[in-house]
């Protein structure tokens, strides 16, 4: 395990980067695109898969030929009961704990139902689920998520499929800084700049599914998401340097013929 391991709850991962299922143009195209991405942890809309598989080879043959951890979403789900029974026929299906709960509260948009999505992770907290809620980018909703158990908290960066990118990297910072769980940026990154942008935030992962599928060339793209986390974590701890308003000479002038110093 490397030092940079990824933890959510029991579960250690070594890719930051989560993938998703949908809007791929075929299945071949899908199955190395999960490759090139390198992802470890794939969600999976309980709602709209087959979760049994059979019949001709399907995406969840794919997943389990490629070993990933599946972290099944309620997605399509716009109220408390329907989540919950979403992610109890889940885990009784996929016999995983993990949950990506989603409570939609508008159609256009698909912003998160907020005040729902804290009633429905309280309920599957209780029930023993591991439960990674998207939410907006609200300090106190996160924190709320937090206090009441859920094993991290993954705040939207732009709307779902948009591609727009970190729209509000302030509230990120906010939520980064007081977080005591990981921090997962859901929906809205467009390309690799957005991601490698998101980690050097201090974001703990990056969860995108219409970027990398919809791209001209999704198996390049998950390449380039690939190597956008990671570049970003790395700048992250690096540490970058202060931004000043002046320049600053990258080599000292002290021993410079003919400089000040000399006179």
């Amino acid at each position: 395990m490397s030092d940079d391991a990824f933890r959510i709850g029991e579960y250690t991962f070594q890719s930051r980067l989560f993938t998703g299922t949908g809007k791929y143009p075929s299945l071949e195209v899908a199955e190395k695109a999960l490759e090139a991405s390198g992802s470890e942890v794939v969600t999976v809309a309980v709602r709209r898969v087959d979760l049994k598989g059979g019949g001709d080879r399907s995406i969840m043959d794919v997943l389990r030929d490629a070993g990933v951890t599946l972290l099944p979403n309620t997605a399509g789900c716009y109220n408390v009961e329907d989540a919950v029974r979403t992610a109890r026929l889940a885990r009784e299906m996929l016999d995983t704990p993990l949950v990506k709960l989603e409570v939609i509260g508008d159609e256009r948009t698909l912003f998160p139902d907020v005040p729902a999505t804290l009633e429905a992770a309280k309920t599957l907290v209780d029930e023993g689920f591991v439960v990674l809620p998207y939410v907006m980018d609200d300090p106190v909703a996160c924190r709320r998520l937090e206090d009441m158990g859920c094993a991290a908290v993954m705040p939207l960066a732009a709307p779902i499929g948009s591609g727009l990118g970190i729209r509000n990297p302030f509230n990120l910072e906010i939520i980064i800084e007081h977080a005591n769980v990981p921090v997962i940026v859901d929906a809205g990154v467009g390309t690799a700049s957005d991601a490698a942008y998101a980690m050097e935030l201090g974001v703990d992962g990056i969860l995108m599914n219409t970027a990398i599928a919809g791209a001209d060339d999704p198996v390049r793209m998950a390449r380039a998401m690939k190597n956008a986390v990671s570049a970003g974590r790395d700048a992250f701890l690096a540490g970058r340097i202060q931004k000043k308003l002046y320049a600053t000479a990258s080599s000292p002038l002290e021993g410079v013929i003919g400089s000040r110093q000399d006179a």
